[in-house]
């Protein structure tokens, strides 16, 4: 498997993946006509703001995708925890097929990379739905702990927990 930026043209693939990631996972509480479907969707918009990284793995000539991740910066207008010196996991995604191949890791993985890689960067924030218990496994591997003055709640009824690893 290799981590990597995603690819223009992978944009659309990437967009569809994350949806049903979410989707399937039953963390779209309105189905497709979620209000966030639409951010889940719109990977050029991401990428913009944003480095997105992929996880994919090779498959005869081509290569399969396997899932998504967004870290963002300070300054990036995707940033909704984070302050000076943080940055920000958002929309860790992984297709359904390729649950328990270690994407989610891996993709988890490289954003904490990325992160210490980053001048000035001090401390990454996530936030995770409650029901998110894989996610929650993986982040609790890499160090993150919960972080519990950052719960936000982004629509009535939806409680976002928010993790931090101090870098």
């Amino acid at each position: 498997m290799d981590i990597r930026e995603v690819r223009p043209a992978e944009y659309a693939a990437l967009g569809d993946l994350t949806v049903d990631s979410y989707l399937r996972g039953g963390f779209l509480i309105g189905g497709l006509q979620d209000g966030y479907t639409p951010r889940l969707r719109d990977v050029a918009e991401r990428a913009a703001g944003a480095t997105v990284l992929v996880a994919v793995e090779k498959e005869g000539e081509g290569e399969r995708l396997l899932g998504g991740v967004t870290i963002a910066f300070q300054g990036s207008p995707l940033m909704e925890l984070g302050g000076d010196g943080d940055a920000e996991i958002r929309m860790l995604a992984v297709a359904p097929e390729a649950a328990g191949k270690g994407a989610g890791s891996a993709l988890a993985a490289a954003c904490v990379e990325r992160a210490r890689a980053e001048p000035g960067t001090k401390r990454i924030v996530l936030c995770s739905q409650q029901e998110m218990t894989t996610a929650h496994r993986i982040y609790g591997r890499l160090g993150f702990g919960r972080e519990p003055a950052l719960d936000w709640e982004p629509v009535p009824g939806v409680l976002l927990w928010a993790f931090s690893l101090a870098l």
